[in-house]
């Protein structure tokens, strides 16, 4: 087990306690085995066989996997890796179910049935289907979680495939050449949010590229352990990108954004893949990063007061913070608020809202009290995860007429006048 488990690691931290704060589970359970330090320690006994890996199993199971920890961390502990050396032992040792395995490997990565999955809910709420279903109660045989995310369900809209199709100038001068990521998850739920961002590169003076040969980043795969899946999803990635020369390959996604950037971690002991991967993770950069570089030139005013909740995975793992604040403030009239506790996490985490419902809604409700100290009609987020749940924080808290939630694409292409 020492072997398997990133024991060395769990050396590094002191004890010292400066997680504490900056762990959203901690601050809701109030638990010292559902703390950072707590669940090191855990992995440490099971590493030395003191106890085994069912009995860390609920502790590290609860973890958002937000990495606020590595960034509140005096001695750069790399709580990442200890964590995810924890999901590929459990992995090994309990089989997921068929669905799941299907979807993860089959399904993420395959567009047809992605584009199958987008024809279908554009149908479902195109048809008013949906509208009917709450009408009739239908959907009251779902579970509880189910049923609130189905109500805060973006409208799903077809990805522009002229902006797909081939290489696209930039407005003006030519000041940069990039290729665009566009995910899985989001070219479905937030297929126009990926349109308004290759847009934005253009008027910037990108000359904008997307990778026909792209494929699912590899992220939630990830997260459930599957390390096997995950390095062929990056291989597959690496291999298509390179293939053109770009200055940087840019998302607008924060939780594929981290993945990407690790790609050179993950590969890092294979020969082949390890030179080539870090290539392609330092070319990798958020779109707030080149936006801001590329100094947007807006065309309105945004007379609204604003908030920004940001993306863990982009705080924490990409290390942008500063960016998409700056782009914000730089828009005419807006009236920018700082969110008290930002950088702690929504509670989103992938798919932990999904699975530990209840854990992650009492995170969020956390969150919400810290919206409500600063009355915004406007709260930006750079993340579709963390997208979604703020819309149902919203909902939860009977704000829904008050607040909207938007991506931060969305409200630089408003200011900037694209459509």
């Amino acid at each position: 087990m020492t072997s398997k488990l990133a024991y060395k690691e769990t050396f590094d931290c002191v004890q010292c306690g400066y997680c504490l704060p900056a762990c959203p589970t901690y601050s809701t359970m109030g638990k010292e085995s559902h703390s950072p330090r707590g669940r090191i320690n855990l992995v440490q006994m099971a590493s030395e066989g003191k106890i085994s890996i069912n009995e860390i199993e609920e502790s590290m199971d609860l973890c958002l996997g937000c990495r606020a920890c590595e960034t509140a961390c005096p001695t750069n502990v790399q709580y990442g890796k200890i964590l995810e050396s924890f999901k590929e032992v459990k992995a090994e040792q309990e089989s997921s179910s068929l669905a799941s395995r299907l979807a993860m490997q089959k399904g993420l990565p395959n567009k047809t049935i992605l584009g199958a999955m987008t024809a279908s809910l554009r149908i479902y709420q195109g048809m008013g289907v949906d509208k009917l279903a709450r009408k009739m109660k239908l959907l009251k045989v779902l579970p509880e979680h189910l049923q609130a995310f189905e109500e805060i369900t973006p409208k799903i809209e077809k990805p522009d495939k002229k902006l797909r199709a081939s290489v696209l100038s930039p407005a003006g001068e030519k000041k940069a050449s990039v290729a665009f990521f566009t995910g899985c998850i989001m070219d479905v739920f937030f297929a126009k949010i990926n349109d308004l961002s290759i847009k934005l590169l253009q008027y910037a003076g990108c000359e904008v590229t997307v990778i026909k040969e792209q494929t699912c980043c590899g992220a939630l795969q990830n997260h459930d352990g599957d390390t096997e899946t995950t390095r062929k999803l990056a291989k597959k990635n690496i291999a298509a990108f390179e293939k053109g020369n770009y200055d940087y390959i840019v998302n607008s996604i924060g939780g594929c954004g981290a993945m990407l950037v690790e790609y050179d971690v993950l590969l890092k002991n294979d020969s082949e893949w390890s030179e080539r991967a870090n290539r392609f993770a330092d070319k990798n950069k958020d779109v707030s990063v080149i936006l801001s570089k590329l100094n947007l030139q807006f065309k309105k005013e945004l007379n609204r007061k604003v908030t920004y909740q940001p993306s863990c995975h982009l705080t924490n793992v990409q290390k942008v913070t500063t960016d998409p604040i700056h782009l914000l403030q730089s828009i005419p009239k807006i009236n920018y608020v700082p969110l008290p506790a930002g950088d702690m996490c929504c509670g989103s985490a992938g798919t932990y809202n999904i699975f530990h419902y209840d854990e992650s809604m009492e995170i969020l409700d956390e969150k919400m009290e810290n919206v409500k100290k600063v009355v915004p009609e406007l709260i930006v987020t750079s993340n579709p995860g963390c997208h979604l749940q703020m819309c149902l924080g919203v909902k939860r808290e009977g704000l829904a007429s008050k607040v909207r939630v938007a991506h931060i694409i969305e409200v630089l292409a408003e200011a900037c006048g694209i459509e």
